[in-house]
């Protein structure tokens, strides 16, 4: 048994070397520049334990930023349907704090993860993670148009406000919000300007609610 546990400690730390290489090689070159012979260089390991543990490029990628989207996208739908389980009321009186506030828990996490997150915006080209802010985007529109049939917005009603704008604005929002990792800022300056975004971003949502004033 005790010779188990350390074959596992052992293989388990083996693991970590080799991500831990991995992100260093895909953040300073890319998923596209990154080759496998260099990641395993870095680890010290053989080319082929990368294939043993990770089945390829691709696999080992995944391994670095599926487990940090999964977590988070789940944590961002989290907050969505459970503000969507609120009354009209609570959603009318509690809109702006309640993004606010979770913004901050939501921004807490990227910190958290602050170099996948980063790998993520800046190298991950040729895979499906360059894929992640359109995602988040995709969810945040479903959700905004959920809220404003709750509340009788009657310009989406009318039609003079379109989901093709709404995606426009929601994809302005989390573009802004990600330049705090590629400004490279750290966690204080972050909380400081993505306050002052959320509150630009809902002054500027008025717009859509009454886009004739």
């Amino acid at each position: 048994m005790a010779q188990q546990t350390k074959c596992r400690k052992k293989t388990e730390a083996r693991r970590e070397a080799i991500l831990d290489a991995a992100l260093e090689e895909f953040a300073a070159k890319g998923y596209a520049g990154a080759r496998m012979e260099d990641i395993a260089r870095r680890a010290g390991v053989a080319k082929g334990t990368l294939y043993l543990h990770f089945g390829d490029k691709e696999g080992l990628f995944r391994a670095i930023a599926e487990p940090v989207v999964d977590q988070f996208k789940a944590m961002f739908r989290r907050v969505q349907e459970d503000f969507h389980q609120l009354s009209e009321e609570e959603q009318r009186a509690d809109m702006g704090q309640y993004t606010a506030r979770h913004q901050e828990e939501m921004l807490d996490y990227i910190y958290d993860h602050f170099d996948v997150f980063r790998l993520l915006l800046d190298g991950a080209h040729g895979t499906r993670f360059s894929c992640f802010l359109d995602e988040l985007v995709d969810i945040e529109v479903e959700y905004t148009y959920k809220y404003m049939e709750v509340i009788g917005c009657e310009s989406v009603k009318s039609g003079l406000v379109t989901e093709e704008f709404i995606h426009i604005i929601v994809t302005a929002y989390f573009n802004g919000m990600f330049e705090v990792v590629r400004h490279n800022m750290d966690r204080a300056a972050a909380h400081r300007y993505v306050k002052m975004l959320n509150r630009y971003h809902m002054a500027g949502f008025s717009t859509v609610f009454d886009p004739q004033s």
